[in-house]
């Protein structure tokens, strides 16, 4: 275990910074993540750690940008420790989608597959159980 993780679980509140999944319905640690990755000059300290699912981790990989679904440009993805979760994202109540409010936010939607049918389907089961959001 990434000798961080106590403090960027507890920093996290025990949720993916990315797309809010709770750890503890997950059957293992959530991963330590570079905000910026290693490869991008990204280093160890706090401020560039979140704590992931493992979904947003593999999906985000070493991508520091996405693309805005409403115009195709070129965006950064969302930054847990710089930007607020609220400002940019909210969960539609009626399919539990994350909805992305401002251009990086959809590029991260996407980017990170938030809304792939597994997710929304436990997503759901997080709701029911009071989990989530």
């Amino acid at each position: 275990m990434n000798p961080r993780y106590p403090l960027v679980a507890n920093r996290a509140g025990f949720h993916c910074e990315y797309c809010h999944a709770p750890q503890a319905v997950s059957n293992s640690h959530f991963e330590v993540e570079h905000v910026l990755p290693v490869s991008h000059g990204g280093d160890q300290q706090p401020g560039n750690l979140a704590l992931a699912c493992p979904f947003c981790n593999v999906f985000k990989a070493a991508a520091v940008t996405g693309h805005d679904t409403e115009n195709g440009d070129a965006v950064p993805l969302f930054h847990p420790r710089t930007q607020v979760w609220e400002e940019h994202f909210a969960v539609d109540p009626g399919t539990l989608h994350v909805v992305g409010l401002t251009p990086t936010a959809r590029a991260t939607v996407e980017r990170l597959r938030m809304n792939r049918e597994l997710a929304v389907l436990a997503r759901g089961y997080w709701v029911m159980i009071g989990l989530f959001p």
